[in-house]
């Protein structure tokens, strides 16, 4: 069977920054492709460049060198096609739950009822009727999460770019808020894209896990993660889910006392 071709592939992408003493070299070579329906995580060393991957196909940073192809076409980056969802919720305090929703539907210029009506059908679908009028400060950690992921899915993007969007929370509402994720991505049928540093949350939910090594990074090893069971809880209790794990962390030298991020 021939192979699905990539929604978006990254081909020898590098970047650099400038600093005083120079330029410093973040990505160098990076290569690797994003499937249809794909769920993949990026794990690595901290600082090497795994947000910055996210500003390039996002569009808000440009390579030096390197292609992305989205669906077979060149581009220079997804600006409008992505929901960029990051570790903090960034809801705007002077608004409420349901105004913050909403945000990008009013930026792409949708009829505000039509809009209001779509953002409660969401809310209602992830527990947060009752909350429309109500501010980010009355929230709980987990429900801010909640309402950024709703604003995220709204704008219907083409690809989920998600930076550590629950690594500041509790173990439990992580958990949770993991299968409101997996939910939706079923129900939307979204391709989606984790950085995270949690390798027990990468092999939980992925489908492949791409490993990046130290700065000037470049990808170092894809795993695919055959785990049919794609709830947090149920991938976490298949007998593989320990090898994948065991794996990874000594991909990323973690028995050394490495930290990741």
């Amino acid at each position: 069977m021939k192979p699905a071709s990539p929604k978006l592939a990254l081909q020898d992408i590098r970047k650099s920054f400038p600093t005083r003493s120079g330029p410093v070299r973040v990505l160098d070579g990076l290569t690797f492709d994003i499937l249809d329906g794909d769920f993949v995580s990026i794990i690595g060393p901290s600082g090497c460049g795994k947000t910055t991957i996210f500003n390039v196909i996002a569009g808000l940073v440009s390579p030096d060198d390197g292609t992305l192809t989205y669906e077979g076409e060149r581009v220079l980056g997804l600006r409008g096609r992505v929901g960029y969802m990051m570790q903090k919720d960034l809801l705007l305090p002077w608004r409420t739950v349901l105004d913050n929703v909403v945000l990008g539907l009013e930026v792409r210029g949708a009829d505000p009822r039509e809009a209001r009506d779509k953002a409660r059908q969401y809310l209602d679908s992830y527990g947060l009727a009752g909350f429309e009028n109500a501010y980010p400060r009355a929230l709980s950690g987990g429900m801010r999460q909640r309402a950024a992921l709703i604003r995220t899915l709204i704008v219907d993007p083409d690809i989920l770019l998600l930076d550590e969007p629950f690594s500041a929370l509790d173990y439990q509402t992580r958990l949770y808020l993991e299968g409101v994720l997996m939910d939706a991505v079923a129900r939307f049928n979204k391709t989606v894209v984790l950085v995270t540093h949690d390798i027990d949350e990468a092999v939980a939910l992925s489908r492949r896990v791409v490993v990046l090594n130290q700065r000037p990074t470049t990808v170092k090893r894809v795993y695919d993660i055959d785990i049919r069971e794609h709830s947090p809880i149920g991938a976490r209790s298949d007998p593989r889910f320990s090898g994948y794990f065991k794996s990874l962390c000594g991909e990323l030298d973690i028995q050394t006392g490495q930290v990741t991020a």
